[in-house]
């Protein structure tokens, strides 16, 4: 029988990237590219676990943290740690990760193509040249909205949101952002400022019981009328209900989401909408992101289970 501590890799991770661990540690991971452990099954095997690997699609919840006397660390594949259990990891001495670099480039590059989309009308514009409507060249027709000179506000300024100001700057942008303390920077704002004098939205801040719901029918309100709206951070920060509700009467221009409240469900209206784009919460996906975030947390667990720190940066609960 093994005595080397058994770590789980929720999905499939291609082997030369768990390697590092193979050599002190049982490595557990789906057979098959693609593959993912279930919730039961990850349960099941819980007490005899000292680390997990997640992408961020299991939740790390108190019930499961008290049937893994073992667990050392959890090290999530992602930004996002709305699916950890903060508190009780920190009752525990388990060390949680995340991996906060990794997707922040990847996550800007996308809003910048979502933003660019909803001010050039691209999304429309490709399904009507697809659907064999276009009969002539009709200046005016498509015409969108010139970024140099408009106003982007960011609501969340962390690396994602950071990334997103440099590149909303080269496009010649005056870039506006709320934390919900200030800064120190000259562009940050009071949300209630923010709101009325930005052309463009766009949400980068993390799901916790602060920002869950924060733009609501109010602050879609607040909203200069027919601005636009750019969600990639988590889809509860936005009330859909409230959403559809500014899209049907004008008082939003349009929206792009690649994130939802009930993933993978999608409220059938925003489906039906030409001013709404929509993406399969793929913002950080790229290929080198996904190598570095993997890379990172097996860094991390290889770490601690030597009985050292994991990488500073990524310490979210210490032991």
């Amino acid at each position: 029988m093994s005595h080397r501590p058994r770590v789980l890799i929720t999905r499939w991770y291609p082997p030369e990237r768990v390697a590092p661990l193979a050599a002190r540690a049982e490595v557990l991971v789906p057979a098959e590219e693609g593959g993912c452990f279930s919730d039961r099954e990850v349960r099941q095997i819980a007490p005899s676990l000292a680390a997990i690997i997640n992408q961020g699609e299991l939740a790390i919840d108190r019930a499961l943290i008290a049937a893994a006397p073992q667990l050392r660390i959890v090290a999530n594949a992602a930004i996002g740690v709305n699916n950890l259990d903060l508190a009780a990891l920190r009752e525990r001495t388990i060390w949680g990760t995340n991996t906060p670099t990794a997707f922040a480039d990847a996550t800007a590059d996308c809003t910048l193509g979502l933003l660019l989309m909803l001010a050039r009308r691209l999304g429309e514009a490709d399904r009507f040249v697809r659907a064999d409507r276009w009969q002539a060249f009709e200046p005016g027709r498509w015409d969108g909205i010139l970024l140099r000179g408009r106003t982007l506000g960011l609501v969340g300024f962390g690396n994602i949101g950071r990334a997103v100001a440099r590149r909303a700057e080269a496009f010649g942008m005056q870039v506006l952002h709320h934390t919900r303390r200030p800064t120190g920077h000259p562009g940050w704002r009071p949300l209630d400022e923010l709101l009325p004098g930005a052309d463009f939205v766009s949400l980068h801040l993390p799901l916790n019981p602060d920002s869950r719901g924060l733009i609501n029918a109010s602050r879609l309100s607040q909203m200069k009328r027919g601005a636009f709206l750019i969600n990639v951070a988590r889809g509860s920060v936005v009330d859909e209900a409230a959403l559809l509700s500014a899209l049907r009467s004008g008082q939003l221009g349009g929206a792009a989401l690649d994130v939802f409240a009930d993933e993978p469900r999608v409220p059938p209206e925003l489906r039906t909408m030409e001013n709404v784009i929509l993406t399969p919460h793929l913002g950080g996906g790229t290929q080198a992101g996904r190598r570095l975030a993997q890379e990172q947390c097996v860094e991390n667990v290889r770490r601690v289970l030597q009985g050292e720190r994991p990488l500073p940066e990524c310490v979210v609960t210490a032991a």
